[in-house]
């Protein structure tokens, strides 16, 4: 990811695009570096622009989506092919309204039946598979190993010894900070519930109040930071109850008590034990369990059906891999869920998820070379931690090192919000100009949730599928792409930013916006698939 392909493509190369393994070789045009200059949007988002605006354009819409209205008006009369995605996730609800109808279906296995059909060493696989079994609490890794030290070599076990410290203290000032909002939180309802005379309110009531009195105005004032990111207070409340409860189990040391891998069955620690373990149930074991569902519907949510939302691609089929629990995901359920995704068809793989430690980091690695050998773009969300990760190693990486990668198949994807100022990226967003690859949209993104509902939520989580459903709606339209073509073209593609934003992780140290990735750039539908155009067709 740290190098961008060689930038021009000759008229002589033009001119022998007769076949498929013609284009396969050719290098990927350099993207323009035009910047779109337009004032920021000061106007508040309406309803449909703030469950939309990443389908929306800048140049039209003055908000800094991906243009994917746009795309489809490009991509009228063109055939495409389907393509599978796989995401690597927690359980997806793929009985969800908006998302039935894009399940990815394993024709070659009878269901109910309690036979490996297709003899893929996964008994009743039909939509995927399950590598957690019943299981769904877990702990971070850090703890596994703290619970477990021989997982680890001497070098790691003193970085996470020095962690676990790190994560204490930052517990206590949690715990401190999120009382303090849970406070302001419960303080603001009931005023402002009194105010209205009704406990349901909008941001665009509390942002019309207009009063002198101190109580209601610090009520107002609170209100309107917390509904940019919680759909009410109640939600922000229960989201810092959650906050505090955990905190304090990580200062109480409660976390290590339990072991909660016997519920798989597995040694989580041996990518041999049991193989096929897990089941066929891919869907989600409670309510809660929402992060696969809401990433599959921004992938590719039925689009036009006049229900919920629209994903990004509009001819693939969603295969849910269950890998990530409450906790950390293990190496094993990753590598091999990624495996599984591979060797069932998927061409586009989505990886949500991430952590500090990662002891068996090489299946991993082994894991993303095989996708590569099998032509598949992993597309993988950078982390919610604020920090460099050239500096600071986060997992799943593609470079062991930071600097040298394994295979040139994994996309990292840093999340952005829709205010085209100094506030673009995300604060959360991790960063880095040479592990994280490109950015999308991950502020306040709208997507499908369990039992047929829909949520807003954050996250480079969901900057990722943003930008694995534009991959996989290039590779549908244009398959004679590789993989690393399609990474380079969204890469190359994307809307360059060349004003000065907010770092990551900070209050208000101003960076240029092409310090925080390779490309500089925003992932962008409509020039990624013109891009792909003009290399198979050449024009």
């Amino acid at each position: 990811m740290r190098v961008l392909k060689p930038v021009f493509y000759s008229a002589i190369a033009v001119a022998t695009l007769a076949s498929c393994k013609t284009v396969s070789k050719m290098p990927v045009p350099a993207g323009s570096n035009t910047v779109v200059n337009i004032p920021a949007k000061k106007a508040a988002l309406t309803d449909y622009e703030q469950e939309n605006w990443q389908h929306l354009d800048l140049a039209t819409d003055t908000i800094p989506g991906m243009s994917v209205n746009k795309a489809y008006e490009f991509l009228k009369g063109k055939k495409s092919v389907r393509v599978v995605v796989g995401v690597v996730d927690s359980g997806t609800d793929l009985k969800h309204e908006d998302l039935v109808d894009v399940a990815w279906i394993n024709s070659k296995e009878v269901a109910g039946d309690g036979v490996d059909n297709d003899k893929n060493g996964y008994v009743d696989d039909i939509n995927g598979w399950n590598f957690l079994g019943d299981a769904y609490k877990e702990h971070l890794e850090y703890e596994r190993i703290l619970m477990n030290p021989s997982v680890a070599d001497a070098e790691t076990l003193a970085e996470v010894k020095a962690y676990q410290a790190e994560k204490v203290e930052e517990a206590k000032n949690t715990l401190s900070r999120y009382g303090n909002f849970k406070t302001g939180a419960v303080e603001s309802d009931k005023i402002l519930t009194k105010y209205f005379g009704k406990s349901s309110y909008t941001k665009d009531e509390v942002a019309a109040i207009n009063t002198n009195d101190p109580a209601l105005s610090q009520a107002k004032s609170y209100a309107t930071q917390m509904l940019g990111y919680f759909d009410t207070l109640t939600e922000a409340k229960e989201y810092f109850e959650k906050g505090i409860k955990n905190a304090q189990k990580t200062i109480d040391g409660d976390n290590l008590k339990t072991d909660y891998r016997t519920v798989v069955g597995d040694n989580a620690y041996d990518i041999n034990d049991k193989p096929g373990y897990g089941n066929g149930n891919t869907g989600h074991s409670e309510k809660e369990e929402l992060h696969g569902s809401h990433v599959s519907g921004i992938i590719g949510a039925k689009r036009n059906n006049g229900k919920g939302m629209d994903g990004v691609a509009d001819n693939v089929k969603i295969m849910a891999v269950r890998s990530v629990s409450d906790g950390d995901e293990y190496d094993k359920d990753v590598a091999l869920g990624i495996r599984y995704a591979v060797d069932n068809g998927a061409k586009v793989i989505n990886t949500s998820f991430g952590k500090g430690f990662s002891p068996n980091k090489e299946w991993v690695y082994d894991a993303i070379k095989y996708a590569a050998s099998k032509d598949v773009l992993i597309v993988n969300a950078a982390g919610n931690d604020g920090k460099n990760i050239d500096v600071e190693k986060t997992f799943p990486n593609d470079a062991p090192d930071l600097i040298n990668e394994v295979a040139d198949n994994f996309l990292t994807v840093g999340a952005m919000s829709a205010s085209y100022n100094e506030k673009l990226p995300a604060n959360f967003s991790n960063y880095g100009k040479k592990n994280v690859d490109v950015f999308a949209p991950g502020v306040q993104v709208y997507s499908t949730t369990p039992d047929n509902e829909y949520k807003k939520l954050n996250g480079t989580s969901f900057a990722s599928p943003a930008t694995a459903g534009v991959a996989a709606l290039v590779r549908s339209y244009y398959p004679e792409l590789t993989a690393s073509q399609v990474k380079h073209i969204l890469m190359n593609s994307g809307t360059k930013i060349d004003f000065k934003v907010v770092k990551p992780g900070t209050k208000d140290e101003l960076v240029p916006f092409a310090d925080l990735s390779v490309s500089g750039r925003v992932v962008n539908a409509y020039n990624a698939l013109r891009m792909a155009d003009r290399m198979v067709n050449g024009k």
